[in-house]
């Protein structure tokens, strides 16, 4: 664990605030929810909490069937970070932070997919170069309103187009995900 050397008294209400620079490096923003752990040295860790992270073996699953079926790489993130992928290099993507880019379809709420007026996007971060990708259909996860997570559909195949195929997919998989979140 990496100390801050940020010191928080609690209030009467029990309260402790997390300061401005920890919850812009983290990401975390009004409203967030946040998993609380204990340890047995008595120390309280704070997490952000990922429903999508709840399911991460299904997650891997959908991904495969997705990947199975489409023949294309297939990702799952949640609004943080790729949880799950089928296709292509894991190294490459898991556990990576999403891009800004990524977090603006996820927040637009609705599918993004490239065609002759719209480019690729970088999905995580680090991402090198967007150009890498000839195609993508991009599913925001919504549950209850919010934005949880997305569906990616890409490939490298400068050949390869995505279509209603494609859209009609990761859409089904974002339903179903959504669905299986809220059970």
């Amino acid at each position: 664990m990496k100390a801050t050397g940020i010191v928080r008294r609690i209030d009467d209400l029990g309260r402790v605030v997390i300061p401005k620079e920890i919850r812009r490096t983290l990401r975390i923003k009004e409203g967030d929810p946040l998993e609380i752990f204990t340890d047995r040295e008595g120390q309280v860790i704070l997490k952000k909490y990922s429903p999508i992270g709840e399911l991460n073996e299904f997650a891997n699953e959908y991904c495969e069937a997705l990947y199975d079926s489409s023949g294309h790489i297939a990702l799952i993130s949640d609004r943080d970070t790729i949880i799950a992928i089928s296709g292509g290099s894991r190294k490459e993507y898991q556990e990576k932070r999403v891009s800004p880019d990524l977090e603006k379809v996820i927040e637009n709420r609705n599918t993004y997919a490239t065609d002759s007026n719209t480019k690729p996007i970088k999905i995580y971060y680090e991402d090198e170069d967007e150009s890498q990708y000839a195609a993508q259909v991009i599913t925001p996860i919504v549950m209850q309103g919010d934005p949880i997570g997305s569906v990616i559909l890409m490939s490298k195949d400068e050949d390869v187009k995505m279509g209603e195929i494609e859209i009609k997919l990761t859409q089904t998989a974002a339903g179903f995900l959504s669905k299986q979140m809220g059970n």
